[in-house]
C-alpha cells in the first residue's frame, strides 16, 4: 500500500511518499480502507518531535474516514460498512487497522470529505463543551484559535447549546467574518481580547474560556476569568506552557480543567462513543458543518503540512488516499 511516513523529526520535507505492507488486524480490531484522513495540529507537534517518545519509522495521522475492509469473527462491523475511526498507528495510509471501540458507523448521506473532517474536532470539542466546560445558555465564553478546526467547531457546539455570548479570538482579524459567520458574537485577537471580555461582561469576565494554546493566553485568560470561572486547558499550539499560581484559583473559586482526546482514546475510550453518535446526528441533519479549507493527495502530505503550520486557512484540512 501506499503510505506517508518519516524516518526522523524535523520539517515538512522528512515526510516521505513510499509503498509499505499493509497491517493485519488482531482481535477486536478491523482493517479500514482509508478514504479521506485529516491533517490536525497534533500531528505537524508529532513530525517536530514535540509529543514524547516516538518509534522510527513513524506515520502520523490520528483519525479517517473510510470503509471496512476486514473484520473478525462477531465484530459489530461488516466489509463494507462506512466508518470514521481513530486508527491504531497513524492514518496516513491507503489501509489502517483500528480497535473497534473507536470505529463509529456513519450514515449513507454524510459525504467521506465531511465525515474525514470530524472525528477528533468534533467529538473533543462536543465534550469540551458539554462535559469538560459544562457550558450554560447563561454563560459568556471566549474560545481561542476560533478558526482553527477544533475552534470553528467548539463555536458551532456552543451556538447549537444557544449560549448567550461567544467570543472568539484570531490570530489574524481577517478571519472574523469567518468566525462571526459560524456564530460567534465578538470576534478580537490575542492582544485585547481581555479588555473585550471585561468591556462585554460589565468588568465580570467570562465564565469558561477554551484555551489550545497555553503560554501568554493562559495567564491573559486568567486575568479575565470570572469568579467561579472555569478555563478548559487542551493544548498548547504555542509550544509554550501556560503558567498559573494557586492564589490564582483558590480565593475567587476558579477552576483550571485540563482534557486530553487522545489520553482518553488510550485510557478510556468507550467514553468517546455518546459524543460521537450525538454529532455524527447533528453533522448528517446540517445542524454542524465544517468547513474543508482544501485537499491534498496522499504524495502531497508535505504540502498539507505546510499550509496547516501557516496557519492561513479555514475550517479542516484533508488529505486524499
Amino acid at each position: 500500500m501506499k503510505a506517508i511516513i518519516q524516518n526522523e523529526f524535523g520539517d515538512a520535507d522528512v515526510l516521505l511518499h513510499t509503498d509499505m505492507e499493509g497491517p493485519k488486524i488482531g482481535q477486536n480490531e478491523v482493517l479500514i480502507k482509508v478514504a479521506f484522513t485529516s491533517v490536525n495540529y497534533a500531528d505537524i507537534k508529532n513530525r517536530l518531535g514535540n509529543k514524547g517518545k516516538v518509534t522510527f519509522p513513524l506515520m502520523l495521522g490520528l483519525d479517517a474516514a473510510g470503509i471496512i475492509e476486514e473484520s473478525s469473527a462477531y465484530s459489530p462491523f461488516l466489509k463494507g460498512d462506512r466508518v470514521i475511526a481513530f486508527p491504531k498507528n497513524g492514518s496516513y495510509a491507503e489501509y489502517v487497522v483500528a480497535n473497534e471501540e473507536l470505529v463509529f458507523k456513519i450514515p449513507d448521506s454524510l459525504s467521506f470529505e465531511q465525515a474525514a473532517a470530524m472525528p477528533t474536532v468534533s467529538i473533543l470539542s462536543y465534550i469540551l463543551i458539554h462535559e469538560i466546560g459544562q457550558v450554560q445558555k447563561k454563560d459568556t465564553i471566549v474560545i481561542h484559535s476560533a478558526a482553527g478546526g477544533v475552534g470553528s467547531m467548539l463555536v458551532q457546539v456552543a451556538k447549537l447549546l444557544d449560549v448567550q455570548k461567544i467570543i472568539g479570538t484570531v490570530g489574524n482579524l481577517e478571519k472574523g467574518n469567518y468566525v462571526k459567520r459560524l456564530g460567534a458574537d465578538i470576534v478580537c485577537t490575542y492582544e485585547t481580547f481581555t479588555e473585550e471580555v471585561f468591556h462585554y461582561t460589565n468588568n465580570e469576565g467570562a465564565n469558561v474560556i477554551f484555551d489550545s494554546v497555553a503560554g501568554n493566553v493562559t495567564s491573559k485568560s486568567l486575568e479575565c476569568l470570572a469568579l467561579y470561572g472555569t478555563l478548559v486547558q487542551f493544548g498548547n499550539s504555542s509550544g509554550k506552557a501556560g503558567i498559573f499560581k494557586t492564589s490564582d484559583v483558590h480565593s475567587s473559586c476558579r477552576n483550571i480543567k485540563g482534557f486530553s482526546l487522545g489520553t482518553t482514546r488510550k485510557h478510556n475510550p468507550g467514553r468517546l462513543a455518546p459524543a460521537a453518535e450525538k454529532v455524527l446526528e447533528l453533522f448528517n441533519s446540517n445542524q454542524l458543518t465544517l468547513p474543508i479549507a482544501q485537499v491534498f493527495n496522499l504524495k502531497e502530505a508535505a504540502k498539507a503540512h505546510k499550509l496547516v503550520e501557516s496557519r492561513n486557512y479555514k475550517g479542516k484540512v484533508l488529505i486524499k488516499m
